[in-house]
Formats: structure tokens, sequence, C-alpha cells
């Protein structure tokens, strides 16, 4: 089956054709026009997701040697994520839905996120740990089974992507911030600032971020370390974090496979710390990690195969939550 894969959650522009569970063509365009306001500015991510995505969706379908009438359905993200964005992603495919007369499918996000693996590593089985780490989540999913997730823990306030976008805007650095205080860790002592890891050790695999934040606000202030000290440490804070809990929830479980997925993914300081835990830790290739339209498209191509696919132009966006 060819599907049409749509992805427009917040400020990454993706579309992806699958076929028969491979992609064969795929584009995701970043709207770097947010870097100049420290942040996504939801307004704008929704007028530059409708001015690319005609011109992505004629560039897959060149690109794959296809014609609009060649697709058999189409499937979108309806959330979770921005309003606006998520509403200019879904208009338009319900447009090309009603125009060629082909299903289209609502497809959540972070189920696309724990399916995403499958995309490369189709011998990989069940059941394994998601770590799902992104500036909008900080989850640890089990995922039992194709379809089949429990949630066993996630961040009781900022996620770490927000932690680390926060902090490079305490330390005067651009946005997105996690890329930005990694390079500054780079030349940095990660063991002279003793931050703070929230609720490490409480028993759960839930996170906290926001006391960390206040630590590095105050940590500033005093303005007694050089900044690269203070990324570096703070950086480690995180990681530690996201590392301890995903640990805890490999050794309780007994489960020896983890799947590490999310834009935090591309940290090399937490993919060096995962890479020396005994367990297997697998990350998916970096476009896989971010915000994609291939994960939509494949899952959508999943969902109708199994027949669990909800078919159908009445749905609309939703903020938050896994709405299956």
């Amino acid at each position: 089956m060819i599907i049409l894969g749509i992805e427009t959650s917040c400020d990454e522009t993706g579309v992806a054709i699958c076929d028969n569970s491979k992609i064969i063509s795929s584009y995701t365009k970043t709207q770097s026009i947010h870097s100049k306001f420290g942040g996504v500015v939801p307004e704008i991510a929704s007028r530059e997701h409708e001015k690319f995505l005609p011109e992505i969706t004629q560039k897959v379908l060149k690109d794959s040697n296809l014609e609009f009438s060649d697709l058999e359905a189409i499937a979108v993200t309806s959330g979770p994520g921005l309003m606006g964005s998520l509403l200019s992603g879904i208009s338009f495919a319900k447009g090309i839905s009603q125009g060629l007369g082909i299903p289209i499918i609502p497809i959540n996000h972070l189920e696309a996120h724990l399916n995403s693996a499958f995309i490369e590593f189709e011998e990989l089985d069940p059941p394994f740990i998601n770590l799902l780490v992104s500036g909008g989540h900080t989850q640890i999913w089990l995922v039992k089974n194709l379809f089949e997730y429990t949630l066993l823990g996630e961040t009781l306030d900022d996620a770490c992507g927000e932690a680390f976008d926060k902090g490079a805007k305490t330390l005067g650095l651009n946005y997105p911030g996690g890329p930005e205080i990694e390079k500054l860790a780079i030349t940095g002592n990660r063991k002279l600032i003793d931050f703070p890891r929230p609720i490490i050790n409480d028993g759960t695999y839930n996170f906290s971020f926001s006391g960390l934040k206040t630590s590095l606000i105050n940590c500033v202030n005093k303005n007694e370390y050089n900044l690269d000290d203070v990324a570096a440490s703070y950086q480690e804070a995180i990681v530690d974090s996201l590392v301890g809990k995903m640990k805890n929830s490999m050794d309780d479980l007994n489960i020896n496979t983890a799947i590490v997925c999310g834009g935090v993914a591309a940290n090399q300081r937490l993919r060096e710390k995962l890479g020396e835990l005994e367990q297997t830790i697998i990350f998916p290739s970096m476009k896989y990690c971010t915000d994609n339209a291939d994960m939509i498209a494949f899952l959508g191509e999943k969902k109708i195969n199994n027949n669990t696919a909800k078919i159908g132009i009445n749905f609309s966006a939703y903020s938050r939550g896994m709405v299956l």
C-alpha cells in the first residue's frame, strides 16, 4: 500500500511516502525562523506549515516517481502538539483525502515515536523499554507488542528538552538550547557543580526538572563559575536523571533492550552514559529520533494492515495525551 504521511505537531514540517513498510521518499523542513524568538511561536509555526506543505509534498512525490493518483491512503498527526500546527497538517491532509477519495487515518505522535524503531529494526522483538525524550515529552514506556503499550513514568513538570532550552536561555545561549549547552559543556567540568537530581530515588519512573532549573538560575546569579563548567554540570544532572530512571525500569522489569528516541536522543553525553549500561540500548537514526513524517506513514500503514485504523475525516487535533 502506498501511503502519504504528514507531520506538523510543532515546528518541523514533514512529508513521507511509505510503501509496504518501506520509506521510499521523505523530507523534513525545520522552521529556523523561530531561533530569533528564542522558542517556537505557535502562530508563526502554523503559517510556516501552510507555506511548506504543498511544495514538500510535491517534492516527495517527484523523488519517488509517483503522482497524487498513485496514493492509496494518507496518515496525519492529530496530536499531541501545538493546536495551530496540527490543524494546518490535518486540514491539508483532509483536502488530499477528499480530493482523491482515499482513506485518511489520524495518528498519535507519541505512538508513532514508540513504533519508529521498527522502520530500521524489523527484527526487534518486544517487550522493550522506550525512553522518549524531546522538547515536549519525557516518558518511559513499556512496549509489550505492536499497538500495546504501558506508560511507566513521565515528567511531573518540565520535559528534559524544555529544561535544556530554559537552561540555555538562562546562560545566554541561543535556541534550540540542547545543542548549545552540549557544545559549551565539551570544555567544562561536569563534576564541579553538584546540581540536584530531583526524585531520582523516589521509587517511581517519573522525572522532575523544574527544581534543577531553579538551581541553575541561583548558580548563575552567584557568578562563581565559568559558563562551560555550569553547562557541563547542568547537562550531567539531566543525563543522570534520564539514565537512572531508565536503568531502574529495565532492572525492575527484567527487560534487556531499550529504544531511545526524541530530539534529546542526539545528545552525545546521554549516548555515552547509556552505552555504559550492560543492557542493549538502541538509537534509531537521527531522522527517526526527531519529529518526522516517516513514522506517521509507517504506523498508518501498520494500522490499516492490522485493521486498527480509525479511518474517516471526523477527527480533529488535540494538544495532549495518548489518544488512540
